[in-house]
């Protein structure tokens, strides 16, 4: 889990996709936190990310950076806990313009099952499984 964070956390935008009926739809995310040993993102319940992450919580990530790219194939978790969506809005201060973790609307979800495959034309896919 250690490299699949640090890669999304150095590229600083990854793009998130989800099912929307029987449509692919794809958005730049740039939130990554480390919480109690488990990789979250964050979004806004209003959003239709959120309520395709309900429906169907199988997403996955991309990243590139430097020649490399990183996918991320896994389910994500609700964790309504203040403390999740505290540590978040901590770990990304400039957040807090738009959300507060008792407004109603922010969420937090966990990556959980989840299979990153690092890949780039010099050299053979590597895998990290958490």
């Amino acid at each position: 889990m250690e490299r699949t964070e640090k890669f999304l956390k150095e590229a600083g935008t990854y793009y998130l996709a989800t099912v929307d009926g029987d449509q692919a739809r794809v958005r730049p995310f740039g939130t990554i936190n480390n919480f109690e040993g488990k990789l979250y993102i964050q979004t806004g319940k209003s959003k239709d990310v959120s309520k395709q992450i309900h429906a169907n919580p199988k997403v996955e990530i991309c990243a590139f950076m430097n020649g490399e790219w990183l996918r991320v194939a896994c389910t994500l978790v609700e964790d309504d806990r203040r403390e999740a969506r505290v540590a978040m809005l901590e770990a990304y201060p400039s957040l807090q313009n738009m959300y507060s973790a008792d407004d109603g609307n922010t969420e937090v979800f966990y990556m959980k099952d989840a299979t990153a495959t690092f890949s780039a034309f010099t050299h053979a896919p590597e895998v990290e499984k958490f």
